[in-house]
């Protein structure tokens, strides 16, 4: 079993637990950086964290491609990376400043905006991440998980260091 992280119904779903392939590009606005993604899914992911709605100007609409062995980068000397927290980091299009992903650094999982693909019609949001940090000025329709930061942390240590806040 791998590490890469989906989110779904369960944050932690790996892309073999969700099963099912569906090859797909990713395009910046410039369309000068495209992303070839092995594996896309129609689980689409929402997060509210203050520094995703600064990097974006809102949620963070993402569907989960997988890691580095699951998407081909073209034209990556074009991708700008900032390291944006101690285990992730943010690429984004240095011509027309498009973001690109969302990279999870100790699983090396990637998380692409939803709207740099042209097609993915079965889309659905299904999880909302850190909910606790959502403005009272937007609310979406769906019904959809919703997480806090809080249990988005207790996660990660289950998962990744085995430990627990008790």
């Amino acid at each position: 079993m791998t590490n890469e992280i989906k989110f779904a119904n369960d944050i932690f779903l790996t892309m073999e637990e969700k099963g099912g392939k569906r090859m797909k590009t990713a395009t910046c606005l410039c369309g000068k950086v495209s992303i070839e993604v092995t594996d896309v899914h129609s689980e689409v992911g929402a997060c509210h964290c203050s520094m995703c709605r600064k990097w974006g100007s809102g949620p963070l609409l993402t569907v989960e491609a997988g890691t580095a062995k699951d998407i081909r980068i073209h034209s990556e000397d074009l991708v700008s990376r900032y390291k944006s927290s101690e285990w992730a980091e943010r690429g984004f299009c240095s011509n027309c400043g498009s973001n690109l992903f969302y990279h999870l650094l100790p699983t090396d999982a990637y998380s692409i905006p939803i709207d740099l693909f042209d097609d993915l019609p079965d889309a659905a949001l299904t999880t909302e991440v850190y909910y606790d940090q959502k403005p009272e000025y937007y609310d979406f329709a769906n019904e959809t998980k919703k997480l806090t930061e809080a249990e988005i942390m207790q996660m990660v240590q289950e998962k990744y260091f085995h430990e627990t806040n008790e």
